[in-house]
């Protein structure tokens, strides 16, 4: 979030919203409007959705982010890491700064939401 005030704290270091880990599905890193992503508890909903509904990371990651997310008004996005090395990087922002690299060694930088 650009030009956020001084001394906010936001949802990033609150367990379920913005991180959560699950050795059953996913490791999720997340960042945004932070009531939003307290309310809807978005690290955690990931890694649900995975284990109940048996969505992918990419579909689990992306219902959360580019629909319930949007529904609700809120705004941010995330990195997100499964069991098998799989990684989803959603924002329904214009942009987010984000990367990875991965066994390989492929570098992946990304910054604006092409899929918007």
């Amino acid at each position: 979030m650009i030009n956020k005030r001084c001394g906010r704290i936001g949802d990033a270091p609150i367990i379920g919203a913005g991180t959560y880990a699950n050795n059953e599905s996913c490791a999720v890193s997340a960042t945004g409007h932070g009531e939003f992503f307290i309310r809807n508890v978005v690290a955690y909903d990931i890694c649900a959705l995975m284990q109940y509904r048996g969505l992918s990371l990419r579909d689990a990651a992306n219902e959360v982010v580019m629909q319930k997310l949007v529904a609700r008004g809120g705004s941010g996005g995330l990195i997100a890491m499964d069991r098998q090395g799989n990684i989803a990087m959603p924002c329904n922002t214009a942009g987010m700064y984000r990367g990875y690299i991965d066994v390989q060694g492929r570098t992946v930088v990304e910054i604006y939401n092409d899929k918007r």
